[in-house]
C-alpha cells in the first residue's frame, strides 16, 4: 500500500472533469459497479465493463490497502420476464445467465466483488427507500389502482444534473405504463403485478403486489452494502442516462450524499460498428474466450483507455497475443538468468508506471512502460548486466502483476498452456534434440540446418549451462 507521491486522479462524469480522488476512508475505499441485467450471456462489451473496473480496484488496492466492490445482479427485470419459458422459468433463466457471466469473468482474471448482491434479495430495502420517497413528496402512487409507483421528477430541482439535462428536452420514460403518471418523464419505482406475468415475480407491497423498477435496485443495494455515501459508481458509458440519473435523483431525494465520483467506461465497437444483433457482429464473450487465450483477451480489451471507445477486430487479438508474447518470453529468460529475490519481486513499481496508472489510470501509458523495461531488460541480458536484469525483471514482474497480466502466474498457467502451445513446444524440443545429437555427433552441418530452421519459424534458441531453452522473437 502506498499513499506517496502525486494523487489519484479520475474523470468524474458528473464534474465533467479530473477531479484528485480523496475517499471517505484512506484505509478502505468503497465502489459500487452496475452488474448485469442476466436475460442473456455476456457479449464482449459487458466484459470490457467490468474489466475497466477491475484494474480500477487493483490500483485502488496497491494504493489503499482495502477496497470494498459490490456489483450487483440484476434478476428480476422485464426483460428477465420477457426471455424467460414454460420450460425455463425467469428465475432459472436468471440463474443460469448469472452463472454464464461470473464465468466469463473470472476467465480473463476479473476478481470477484467483495459482495454481489442480487436484486430480489433486497426488496424490502427497495421499498423502504420508495415509502421515504413518498413521505418526502418526491414520489406517487398512481391514481389509475394499477399499484405502480413513480418519481415525481419536477420535485426534484437538480433532476439532469449528471448529464446536464433539462427535464423538457429529455424524452419520456417508458418503464411503465403512461397512464397514472403526472409527467412523461416519471419514472417507476414500483410496477404493480400485470395480468399475464408470473405470480412468483411479484411481491406484497403497501402499494399492491408488484415489483421493483429497474433504477430502485441499484440505490438500495449501495445504501445497504456501503452505506447512505460511498466513494465511486462505475458503470458503462450507455448507463448515465437514464439508469444512472435516476439513481442519483432518487437517492439524493431521499436524502442520501450517494456516490461522491462518478466514473463511465467506453462501449465496444467491431470494425468500427456498434454492435448489433440486426448486423450480425453481436459478439458473445463465450465465442471470443473459444477462439482466444483468456489472457490475450484481457490484454485486448485493457489496451485502450477504460473511458475511450474500443474497436476490436482480428487484429486486436495478434497484436495483444505478440506483445504478450515478447513479455513472456523476456520474463522467462529472465527468471532463468537473474532471478529477482522474493523481497525485490515486492518492490513498487517504476515512478513512469504509477504516474501513468495516477493520471485517470492510464493502462496504455503504463503498458508502454512494462515494454520499455521489457527492451531494457533484455538488452541487460544480452550485455551481461546480471544486476540491471535483474531489477527490469522485478520492475516487469511487479507491473504485471498489478494489471493482472503476468503471463507466468499460475492463473493463467492451470493447464500448462493451450493445447497449441503444449503441441508447439513438443514440436520445438524434438528439433532442439535432434540438434544436439548432430552437435554430440559432431555434424556441425545438421546442428546448423535445424538451428536455421528453427530461426525461420521465428525462434530463439538459448544455450546455457542446463540446457537450451527457446522463446518466440519480438
Amino acid at each position: 500500500m502506498t499513499l506517496d507521491g502525486p494523487p489519484l486522479r479520475l474523470y468524474d462524469t458528473r464534474a465533467q472533469e479530473l477531479r484528485t480522488f480523496v475517499p471517505l476512508d484512506p484505509s478502505n475505499v468503497t465502489m459500487y459497479v452496475c452488474g448485469p441485467t442476466v436475460q442473456s450471456g455476456p457479449h464482449i462489451g459487458h466484459v470490457r465493463a467490468a474489466l475497466s473496473f477491475d484494474l480500477l480496484r487493483r490500483w485502488l488496492e496497491h494504493r489503499h490497502g482495502r477496497v470494498t466492490v459490490v456489483r450487483n445482479v440484476t434478476d428480476i427485470d422485464d426483460k428477465v420476464l420477457d426471455n424467460a419459458t414454460e420450460a425455463e422459468p425467469w428465475w432459472a433463466l436468471a440463474y443460469r445467465m448469472e452463472q454464464e457471466f461470473t464465468a466469463a469473468y473470472a476467465a480473463v482474471g476479473i476478481l470477484p466483488p467483495t459482495y454481489e448482491p442480487r436484486a430480489t434479495a433486497s426488496i424490502p430495502q427497495m421499498q423502504e427507500l420508495i415509502a421515504r420517497l413518498i413521505e418526502r413528496g418526491h414520489a406517487y402512487p398512481a391514481a389509475d389502482g394499477s399499484g405502480d409507483v413513480y418519481f415525481d421528477v419536477r420535485s426534484w430541482p437538480s433532476y439532469g444534473a449528471l448529464t446536464r439535462q433539462s427535464v423538457d428536452a429529455m424524452e419520456a420514460a417508458e418503464d411503465a405504463d403512461p397512464r397514472g403518471k403526472r409527467a412523461p418523464q416519471d419514472f417507476a419505482l414500483w410496477k404493480g403485478a400485470k395480468p399475464g406475468e408470473p405470480g412468483d415475480a411479484t411481491w406484497a407491497s403497501p402499494w399492491g403486489q408488484g415489483r421493483p423498477g429497474w433504477h430502485i435496485e441499484c440505490s438500495a443495494m449501495a445504501r445497504r452494502y456501503l452505506g447512505a455515501e460511498f466513494d465511486i459508481h462505475g458503470g458503462g458509458l450507455d448507463l448515465r442516462f437514464p439508469h444512472h440519473e435516476n439513481e442519483l435523483a432518487q437517492s439524493s431525494a431521499a436524502g442520501d450524499g450517494f456516490a461522491r465520483y462518478w466514473v463511465h467506461n467506453g462501449l465496444v465497437t467491431l470494425d468500427g460498428q456498434k454492435m448489433s444483433k440486426s448486423l450480425g457482429n453481436f459478439t458473445f464473450a463465450a465465442d471470443v474466450l473459444a477462439a482466444h487465450d483468456p489472457l490475450v483477451v484481457r490484454y485486448a480489451l485493457a489496451a485502450a483507455h477504460y473511458r475511450s471507445s474500443l474497436d476490436l477486430s482480428e487484429s486486436s487479438w495478434t497484436e495483444a497475443e505478440s506483445a504478450l508474447g515478447r513479455i513472456r518470453s523476456f520474463l522467462e529468460r529472465g527468471v532463468r538468468q537473474a532471478p529477482p529475490s522474493d523481497a525485490e519481486r515486492e518492490g513498487d513499481g517504476p515512478a513512469a508506471f504509477h504516474e501513468a496508472m495516477d493520471d485517470d489510470l492510464g493502462v496504455p501509458r503504463a503498458l508502454a512502460v512494462i515494454h520499455e523495461h521489457v527492451r531494457e531488460g533484455n538488452t541487460h541480458l544480452d550485455a551481461g548486466r546480471i544486476d540491471q536484469a535483474r531489477q527490469s525483471v522485478s520492475d516487469v514482474l511487479w507491473m504485471t502483476r498489478v494489471l493482472g497480466i503476468d503471463p507466468l502466474a499460475p492463473e493463467w498457467n492451470v493447464n500448462g498452456g493451450s493445447a497449441a502451445d503444449t503441441a508447439l513446444d513438443a514440436l520445438v524440443q524434438t528439433m532442439i534434440t535432434q540438434r544436439a545429437q548432430a552437435r554430440a555427433e559432431k555434424d556441425w552441418g545438421a546442428a546448423d540446418r535445424i538451428r536455421d530452421a528453427i530461426a525461420a519459424a521465428g525462434i530463439t534458441l538459448e544455450d546455457t549451462p542446463d540446457g537450451t531453452h527457446w522463446s518466440i522473437d519480438g
